[in-house]
């Protein structure tokens, strides 16, 4: 299947088009998502420049596989997934090369009065603090809150782009904002959660 003008065409037909072999209309496929694609591996690695090479590898790895997308999701929650995936794996090599920067950009609602500089600053420290927390709980961790309290999608959606179960979602987001507690709002002789007990447990 051809499109004369594949920029007015569905995105299923697209698809559709794409997985016959249309590279053409992947083509369009990647316009038509890049910035989200990209918004969301900024979200999930540490700066632009490791962004855009997820997303790389992350449309690289759908045209591979385009030919056995079955629809059973939507083609943008494939792609996510997809996108996800590859931003674990990008974080999971620069760990093991201790390359690893937090430097991650992740947008906090500022509720401070605009007229009191004091609470002012005390807002920016704290979103400092956070989004640093943030940029240093593991991969799998990092995804659910990103996906949870950004993109603002519930524990089934999350299981859905991460290909994980729904249970294993809500522990991931239980653990993740247990951890920014701890790192963030110390209580009283509580000490900063360590990285072992989440890191062990690989299969939640």
């Amino acid at each position: 299947m051809r499109f004369a003008d594949p920029s007015t065409a569905l995105v299923d037909d697209l698809v559709d088009a794409a997985r016959a072999g249309d590279h053409v209309a992947f083509e369009e496929l990647v316009r038509r998502t890049y910035a989200d694609t990209y918004t969301l591996a900024r979200r999930l690695v540490s700066d632009e420049e490791d962004a855009r090479d997820v997303v790389q590898e992350a449309y690289l790895r759908a045209y591979r596989s385009i030919g056995r997308f079955r629809g059973d999701a939507q083609f943008s929650t494939w792609l996510y997934r997809i996108t996800a995936n590859c931003a674990s794996t990008h974080l999971g090599r620069r760990r093991r090369h201790r390359h690893d920067e937090l430097d991650e950009e992740v947008d906090v609602p500022d509720t401070s009065p605009d007229h009191d500089p004091a609470a002012m600053a005390t807002a920016s420290l704290l979103r400092d603090r956070l989004e640093a927390a943030i940029a240093e709980l593991p991969p799998r961790l990092r995804a659910v809150v990103v996906l949870r309290d950004i993109y603002d999608l519930n524990h089934a959606q999350i299981a859905e782009e991460l290909g994980i179960t729904e249970s294993a979602a809500k522990v991931r987001l239980h653990r993740a904002r247990r951890r920014l507690r701890t790192q963030v709002f110390p209580l009283r002789g509580e000490e900063p959660l360590d990285h072992e007990v989440e890191d062990q447990a690989h299969a939640s």
